[in-house]
């Protein structure tokens, strides 16, 4: 199965100023590809990205100005990868799964790069990597003894990480349960029809009020000054503490029912009609449903599980798990009070007992 391996990289100043230089590179290899491909497209041109490639390469030569794209220490291959990465939005555009490629800025971060040693294989295995033409660079975390053909870096909240893909073989499928139902929710994050719960973490409102006072202090910052940069940067560190609380909770639960379940239920929520209300939409996305169903997915083959979705409009929470009476059950109400067989028991318990009876 091919996973993806992602670390934080141990950067001195003079590698953090490197990696920034390809980044900006690539950042602006991006943006002139998007530019030209719009200029062409207007003059009744139908371009691609190897043309484009073609294009930017001879401009380079013929350009003096952009003599900073072929610095000593830079690699080549990132501009390949940018116009690649270019030409990948603009299929996704093109087959409706995303929106228009948009111009890529600085002031949101300053991006990442992908590199390569020509197709050759780079051998990979403890707490230093040796990449094309930038030399040894150091990690925190010790990496699988392996052989990879690419790597991207990238940087998020001030810090560099590497990642590249890795074939890793499937596990021996272990002694599991039979069948579980998992209903996703805004106070807890999933309960299981075996009465096990996983707490939501609730990051959004922990740095709720860290957060609004960073906001308030970069709002009184002089844009563009050091103090403002600065400030900036503790903001998105903040951002980026709320996302890793969130996302950690998610992957322990997704890797716990992957883990030890054979068969998985889970709802498909319409998250972007839950995301319209906007008395719920900040409880939604600190949920993180989608991220939920993505991690599901991918575990449950690594982990040699069989994943089912339910109808998103089933009735799981309606419907009584002993008898089958449904009955209106508004939000608020979180006890399941049958009206016609008089059980009671949990909303969510008696929802994920519902979705564990479709492999019935």
């Amino acid at each position: 199965m091919l996973l993806s391996v992602k670390t934080q990289l141990k950067l001195n100043f003079k590698e953090r100023v490197l990696m920034s230089k390809h980044a900006g590179i690539a950042r602006f290899t991006y943006n002139w590809g998007l530019a030209t491909w719009q200029s062409l497209y207007k003059d009744g041109y139908k371009p691609n990205q190897r043309l484009l490639r073609t294009f930017f390469n001879n401009h380079v030569k013929t350009n003096p100005d952009l003599s900073w794209l072929k610095e000593k220490g830079i690699c080549q291959k990132i501009t390949e990868f940018a116009f690649e990465n270019l030409g990948d939005a603009y299929q996704r555009f093109f087959k409706g799964l995303a929106n228009y490629p948009n111009f890529k800025k600085r002031s949101k971060s300053l991006g990442s790069f992908t590199i390569n040693s020509g197709g050759k294989a780079i051998s990979v295995g403890g707490t230093r990597v040796k990449l094309p033409t930038i030399g040894w660079v150091r990690t925190y975390e010790g990496l699988p003894h392996t052989s990879t053909t690419k790597f991207t870096i990238s940087e998020r909240a001030g810090n560099w990480y590497i990642s590249f893909p890795l074939e890793q073989e499937l596990p021996k499928p272990s002694v599991k349960v039979a069948a579980v139902g998992v209903d996703l929710g805004i106070k807890v994050l999933a309960t299981l029809s075996t009465g096990v719960v996983f707490d939501n973490p609730k990051a959004r409102d922990k740095m709720k009020k860290k957060l609004a006072k960073q906001s308030r202090q970069l709002s009184n910052k002089v844009r563009g000054s050091k103090r403002y940069l600065k400030q900036k940067l503790r903001v998105t560190k903040t951002h980026k503490r709320t996302s890793d609380i969130r996302l950690d909770a998610t992957h322990k639960a997704t890797t716990t029912i992957s883990k030890n379940h054979a068969k998985i239920v889970v709802e498909s929520l319409n998250v972007k009609g839950m995301m319209s209300n906007h008395k719920l939409a900040g409880a939604v996305g600190d949920a993180n449903f989608y991220e939920f169903r993505r991690q599901l997915e991918y575990k449950s083959k690594k982990f040699g599980s069989e994943i089912v979705f339910a109808h998103p409009f089933y009735p799981s929470s309606k419907t009584c798990s002993s008898c089958g009476h449904v009955q209106d059950m508004p939000l608020a109400v979180r006890i399941f009070d049958c009206q016609s067989c008089k059980i009671s028991l949990d909303r969510d318990q008696n929802a994920a007992k519902n979705l564990e009876k479709l492999l019935v």
